[in-house]
């Protein structure tokens, strides 16, 4: 039987190399992202692996029309896996005070909403099915009150939050949810962030680390491991201390 997978934010960085990843014969890729050239080239790479792919460009911003993308894209065929990669990053600027609000607006709204309305229309479906699987992509940064990126922190802490709420009521229905919590990775959007990168990996790296633990079924994937230990040592430590580090950095 074929597998019909949904991933937003495909058309560069994680997005496209889980998709070259998911790519072969018997499964539908319904790859969704901003930039209608770049999802051709990468639903062309996918057709040369063997996948069936189906592009669609929009602005994840439009919360209603996502919601009814995703009915109408679930009852033509319905969804088996759906990857919410999609996201918005970046370290405000430093001559600013604050964040600027219609930036802190964007970031809210295609970090959080999308991926917390898109979550909810498929879960409805999937647990009416008995079967299927959500993943949510976040950061590592959930776990940090990152002062050069407030909105950025916040909205992935609280992707976190949601999907271990949601995995948990979801459970009963055969649905699982995963939350991603990626470290660093060569993408555009990490090339944009002039901070130091430790133990900086590939989106090819990273999507076969993803791909396995999804197969496994795992909850909670944090790439690469090294942040694991990371935050379960910065866990121990006093809040008050971590701080003090993150204001000065």
């Amino acid at each position: 039987m074929g597998k019909t997978i949904l991933i937003t934010g495909a058309s560069s960085g994680i997005g496209a190399a889980l998709a070259r990843s998911y790519a072969r014969a018997g499964v539908t890729l319904l790859l969704w992202g901003r930039d209608q050239a770049r999802l051709d080239e990468i639903a062309g790479q996918c057709r040369a692996l063997g996948a069936t792919a189906v592009t669609q460009a929009f602005d994840l911003r439009d919360a209603a029309g996502f919601a009814a993308k995703l009915v109408a894209a679930d009852a033509s065929t319905p969804i088996d896996l759906a990857i919410f990669n999609a996201g918005l990053g970046g370290s405000a600027p430093g001559d600013r005070i604050a964040e600027a609000p219609e930036r802190a607006q964007a970031v809210a709204d295609v970090n959080f909403t999308a991926p917390v309305v898109g979550a909810n229309v498929l879960a409805e479906a999937m647990a009416k099915r008995g079967a299927g699987h959500i993943v949510l992509v976040g950061s590592i940064s959930e776990s940090y009150p990152l002062p050069m990126a407030p909105t950025y922190a916040a909205t992935k802490a609280g992707l976190r939050l949601f999907a271990e709420a949601l995995g948990l009521r979801l459970a009963k229905h055969g649905v699982v949810v995963s939350l991603v919590s990626p470290g660093f990775v060569d993408t555009p959007m990490s090339r944009r962030v002039p901070e130091s990168k430790p133990f900086l990996m590939t989106a090819e790296a990273c999507a076969a680390v993803i791909v396995r633990k999804i197969a496994a079924k795992k909850r909670v994937i944090v790439v690469p491991w090294q942040f694991a230990v990371i935050r379960a040592v910065t866990g121990l430590l006093p809040r008050a201390l971590v701080r003090w580090v993150l204001s000065r950095a």
